[in-house]
């Protein structure tokens, strides 16, 4: 196994659409020919952890700013919290912005409740178009209860974090937030 680790943190994953089954998990993967260790954190996004949350940043070398498809008040939350806090605590470091729960884009039952509230589920293109508006180094969706293309997500972090260090700007380790 080479000795390279990759730390990724999440940032605001909704908690009822994606399973939060661990703060941090450790995984061995195989990233161009290479085994490495992908270390994933899950930061809270409460209120109370406002203080702490910036604790686990340093030496962050992704980040995957997260949302749900079907909550618009997680994508405001990109720009109103997420954003500002990791371009004050995280200069310089590469952003994607993760559409989640994608599923219910198709579910009668999810589009029924949204519809009953005058609102629809964000769309790819409301998705791409924010990750532009606000400098993601790219915009990804999944869905965690079909498994549809959860891999291609942290396989983009992994290539986004490989990228910076093909470029000389990591250290033997990585950290993705």
């Amino acid at each position: 196994m080479v000795d390279v680790e990759r730390r990724a943190s999440l940032l605001y994953i909704p908690k009822a659409g994606f399973p939060r089954m661990f703060e941090n998990y450790v995984p061995i993967v195989e990233f161009d020919g290479e085994l490495v260790e992908f270390a994933l954190w899950d930061t809270a996004g409460q209120e109370e952890y406002n203080r702490l949350r910036p604790l686990s940043y340093p030496e962050t070398d992704v980040i995957l700013i997260c949302f749900a498809v079907d909550y618009p008040a997680s994508l405001v939350n990109v720009q109103d919290k997420w954003l500002p806090e990791i371009l004050h605590f995280c200069e310089g470091v590469p952003y994607l912005l993760v559409g989640l729960k994608t599923d219910l884009r198709n579910d009668a039952q999810a589009l029924s409740l949204l519809s009953a509230q005058g609102i629809r589920p964000t769309t790819t293109e409301q998705g791409m178009s924010l990750a532009k508006e606000i400098g993601a180094n790219r915009y990804i969706e999944c869905s965690a209860k079909t498994g549809e293309n959860v891999h291609g997500v942290f396989q983009a972090a992994l290539e986004e974090a490989c990228g910076r260090r093909r470029k000389g700007k990591l250290r033997a380790k990585c950290l993705l937030l």
